[in-house]
């Protein structure tokens, strides 16, 4: 074999194994994610799921939904109950197109359970809850949370920042508000 296709053949292995390692470490990165926020507030319980419970609602504190003043929105069902959906469509990656659907209602544990389905700018499908719990007979805890999953090999990119740290603040941007809301 020739100097010449020794050095080919050295760097083709080489390139080879720069491309396997990230792909080799993407199987032992977990591919679940959950991101989860709470905000305390002055007011009853069973009233601030009154609030959270309609969707429509969101359009007041949710970051996402204040990100693109022209963006289209449109529902089908009746808002607060299982089944109610909620569409968007914007030019604006951050918001993108999708929609969230009602998928269960717990007015014992005051909890809302919703399903994301993201169209673009990539197609997936995430769930998302919110819950209320009493702390004092005039004060709540809200928790809102999102739970996921990044496939492989999309998953690497949690080496590098988890979606706690690239959703987090939003959740907590939003939670600030709904406690402004619900105190006036």
């Amino acid at each position: 074999m020739s100097l010449a296709k020794k050095i080919a053949l050295s760097i083709a292995i080489i390139a080879v194994v720069i491309l396997a390692i990230p792909l080799v470490a993407a199987l032992f990165v977990p591919s679940e994610f959950r991101v989860e926020r709470t905000v305390e507030v002055s007011k009853e319980a069973n009233k601030v799921f009154e609030y959270i419970r309609f969707l429509k609602n969101q359009n007041e504190y949710s970051k996402w939904a204040k990100l693109d003043p022209a963006m289209k929105k449109n529902y089908e069902g009746e808002d607060g109950k299982v089944g109610f959906i909620s569409r968007w469509e914007s030019q604006m990656d951050d918001v993108g197109v999708g929609e969230q659907e009602i998928k269960h209602i717990d007015f014992e544990t005051f909890t809302l359970d919703t399903e994301l389905r993201f169209k673009k700018p990539m197609e997936s499908t995430e769930k998302s809850y919110m819950k209320v719990v009493s702390l004092t007979d005039k004060k709540s805890k809200v928790i809102w949370g999102f739970e996921g999953n990044m496939s492989y090999p999309f998953n690497l990119i949690g080496l590098f920042i988890s979606m706690d740290e690239m959703i987090g603040s939003d959740f907590e941007e939003g939670l600030t508000s709904l406690k402004s809301i619900l105190e006036k």
